[in-house]
This record gives structure tokens, C-alpha cells and sequence, in this order.
């Protein structure tokens, strides 16, 4: 693909500043530690804060990241590995199904950035894990980022109460009211 150009979109800007959590799965550390190290660094040019938490593999990020998210604390999430073809099927499991449960995450409206790397060999995961490089660490965290900037346009906008509505009835379906009867 020699020639070929890619068109980034610039950082997002936040009024206030995204939490991001990225998870990495450090199976091959020396990859994952660029891939964190482009992530950290793009998410915070824009000013995000960001925690990081290590599972064991590729298959796990997707359940790290739907556990996380219970708890409200995260705008956006980076999702961090390598997976390297070898002489099993294993590797396309491990690709798709993780790759399937980013997907069906975001669907539910979470903001992932998905960096896992699905390479043939070592040299190519080196190449696309440096940070002066192709950097997809880099490129994980950018997507999360304008993930988050999309669900904060769209977030629901609380419907204004009329001004009266304190002085109605509150709807009963049995018995009395007891305790405050008003918000």
C-alpha cells in the first residue's frame, strides 16, 4: 500500500475532561507497553484521565471492559492487545470473538476504541504498536475519544418539568402517600 494517505480527524475537545479506561491484555508486553504508550498519550492531548487495568488475553478485554462499565465511572474505554497468527485455528477465534464483543459492546452504546492488534508475525506488531510508527495505540485511544464527543451530543436532554408541577397530585395506585409527596 505504498503512496496510500490516511485522513485523521482532529482531537475532540471536552469541556469537561473524559475518563477513559484502557485495558490491555500484555500477552506480548514489549507490544502492549507501545500500544499503552500512544494510547496515554493521545488521550491526554485531549485532556482525558485515564486508568489503566491488565487482564490475561485478547478474549478477556471485552468482559473487562462490559464490567467496568456497571460501574459509571468511565466515558470511553481502549481496548489494547496483540494477537499473532500461529499454526491453530486458535488465532481466528481469538480474533473474532473479541473483535465480536467490542462490537456488540459499542452497539449498547459504549465507547471503544478497539487497538487490538491482529497481525501475522512479530514485525508487524512491532510496526503498528510504535508509537513513531503507525501507532494503534494512538489510534484506539483517538477513536474512543471522538466515541465519547458523539455520545455526549446525543446524550438525552432532560425534558424541563412545566413550573406548576409541584403543586399536582403525585399518580397514586393504592394506599396513601407517606413521606414527602414532592422531588
Amino acid at each position: 500500500m505504498a503512496g496510500v494517505t490516511h485522513h485523521l480527524l482532529a482531537l475532540p475537545e471536552f469541556a469537561t475532561p473524559p475518563r477513559l479506561l484502557i485495558v490491555v491484555a500484555p500477552y506480548y508486553k514489549d507490544i502492549a507497553d507501545h500500544l499503552v504508550a500512544g494510547a496515554r498519550a493521545v488521550a491526554e492531548s485531549a485532556g482525558a484521565v485515564v486508568d489503566l487495568v491488565e487482564v490475561p488475553g485478547a478474549l478477556e478485554i471485552p468482559a473487562a471492559i462490559a464490567l467496568a462499565a456497571r460501574s459509571g465511572r468511565f466515558d470511553g474505554y481502549v481496548a489494547l492487545g496483540c494477537v499473532i497468527r500461529g499454526e491453530t485455528t486458535h488465532y481466528d477465534t481469538v480474533c473474532n470473538d473479541s473483535s465480536r464483543g467490542l462490537t456488540l459492546l459499542g452497539l449498547q452504546g459504549h465507547a471503544i476504541g478497539n487497538g487490538i492488534l491482529t497481525v501475522e508475525n512479530m514485525d508487524q506488531a512491532a510496526v503498528r504498536a510504535d508509537p513513531a510508527d503507525q501507532d494503534k495505540g494512538g489510534g484506539a485511544a483517538a477513536a474512543a475519544l471522538h466515541l465519547v464527543a458523539l455520545s455526549r451530543k446525543y446524550a438525552p436532554t432532560p425534558t424541563p418539568r412545566p413550573a406548576d408541577s409541584a403543586d399536582r397530585d403525585p399518580i397514586r395506585l393504592a394506599g396513601r402517600l407517606e413521606g414527602p409527596t414532592g422531588a
